[in-house]
């Protein structure tokens, strides 16, 4: 049922825009991912579990009007970085623990679990709680870091790891491990979403190729940088990842150049040759449904 990355992956003339200022080519590969296994239509109702700053459900209300959107985090601070954003877009945010949902049994037609089942305590008692509010037929679609990370996204703890036998779980320099509690490769992750009583539709092994240490320059430097006001304004149109829309893709802008570069290595992802060669990736990403 796994499958490396391959060239199948469909063009979404919006979903480019909504992506043009993204320099995390895995992210936005994730992005990609979770909104094709969604299979959005008007009046579903989707939550994004562990939503944190909000960019899947910005990218999930712009895509699809029509839908009901929630999205639930434990953290008091990225849910009000959430709310500045999509204030005014009909989205419910709420602060809550995932192991304990605050919504109906069966009320959800979607859920969304992007890099944040390596967060939990429990992964299991998790997923558990995301089957009972989804309702029967309902699509899980979730990514994770894999456990066997690529050196070109993190060389810095591929190096720690090899040196040292344990990886940087924190500080400037945890990247891939940054507050986790574990990573999973793709057999692991289909065994816990298994136990959950969940089908699984697909499992995809995804990004190996990418700018070497895109981990650190993007999530260590560029985002604190960013998040913080630090950057003038027409750096910030060009780099936030909420203002894709504002890039105008001008290639007199010397950040265009940058994502230009980024986007052609990004693209050795789509050699199914070369992807057949490879062993290490950024994510696993899957698909399930809670049975009818």
């Amino acid at each position: 049922m796994t499958r490396r990355e391959g060239g199948d992956s469909a063009s979404n003339p919006r979903l480019d825009v909504l992506l043009r200022n993204e320099s995390d080519m895995a992210y936005r590969r994730r992005v990609r991912r979770m909104v094709a296994y969604l299979d959005l239509a008007p009046g579903q109702t989707v939550l994004d579990c562990g939503t944190g700053m909000g960019f899947y459900l910005k990218v999930v209300a712009d895509l699809c009007p029509g839908c009901r959107l929630f999205g639930i985090d434990y953290e008091d601070k990225v849910l009000r970085y959430a709310w500045g954003h999509l204030r005014g877009r009909g989205v419910v945010l709420a602060r809550g623990d995932i192991h304990h949902l605050p919504y109906a049994d069966a009320s959800m037609d979607r859920v969304l679990m992007s890099e944040v089942l390596e967060h939990l305590e429990d992964d299991a008692s998790a997923l558990s709680e995301v089957r009972r509010v989804l309702k029967p037929g309902g699509v899980l679609a979730m990514t994770v870091p894999h456990a066997r990370y690529s050196a070109w996204y993190d060389p810095i703890n591929r190096a720690h790891e090899a040196l040292l036998r344990r990886p940087i779980r924190t500080g400037p320099f945890a990247g891939i491990w940054a507050n986790h509690r574990r990573l999973y490769d793709a057999q692991q992750l289909q065994a816990v979403v298994a136990r959950a009583g969940f089908a699984i539709e697909r499992v995809e092994e995804l990004t190996h190729y990418c700018f070497p240490g895109t981990q650190t320059i993007v999530y260590t430097f560029g985002k604190g940088l960013i998040e913080h006001g630090l950057l003038p304004g027409f750096l910030a149109r060009s780099t936030h990842r909420f203002q894709g829309e504002a890039n105008t893709a001008s290639r007199l802008n010397p950040i265009n150049w940058a994502l230009a570069l980024f986007d052609r290595i990004d693209h050795l992802n789509e050699d199914e040759e070369r992807m057949a060669r490879v062993n290490t990736y950024a994510n696993v990403a899957l698909k399930a449904r809670k049975p009818a």
